[in-house]
């Protein structure tokens, strides 16, 4: 299983920036409701299949996107622990699947700045094991497939 330190290594990191019309509050609380996280989270076409959400610090979210990818149906598992939640700031998590020993576990780290305008500038992190990895996930559309989850909360948030 992948471990994680204080170190902070570019390249392992993959960074997604959008920007939200939407108080940094009502963005955060996207993040938090089980019932919206199934509703806008993941790549276009998965739909979620939530199996455990106890969306807290030292909690867990364990999830399968479902639905057709590349042409076939597939289901893929999901896990994130949160490590740190800091309300309207900060989310930090490890994600990957339900296996305990998953050697491509991430850390992921979602923050939440408020601009003077009333938008938030909403900045996901991903820091990968080892830059192999980093280049896997790429190579596979992860970055793509991000930007479609955060459009996904541009969805749900304009609702």
């Amino acid at each position: 299983m992948a471990t994680f330190d204080d170190s902070w290594s570019l390249d392992r990191e993959i960074v997604l920036t959008k920007v939200y019309n939407h108080p940094r509050e009502k963005v955060f609380a996207a993040w938090m409701d089980p019932a919206a996280l199934a509703v806008w989270y993941g790549p276009a076409g998965l739909s979620i299949e939530t199996h455990e959400a106890d969306i807290r610090q030292g909690g867990r979210w364990h999830f399968d996107m479902v639905g057709a990818f590349e042409g076939k149906p597939q289901r893929f598992a999901n896990l994130m622990e949160f490590i740190e939640i800091v309300p309207n700031e900060r989310i930090v998590a490890n994600y990957g699947t339900p296996d305990p020993q998953d050697p491509d576990r991430f850390r992921m780290t979602i923050t939440f700045d408020s601009q003077g305008d009333g938008k938030t500038v909403l900045t996901l992190r991903q820091l990968h094991p080892n830059r192999e990895r980093r280049q896997v996930v790429i190579g596979f559309g992860a970055v793509e497939y991000g930007l479609q989850t955060l459009e996904g909360l541009v969805r749900w948030l304009e609702r």
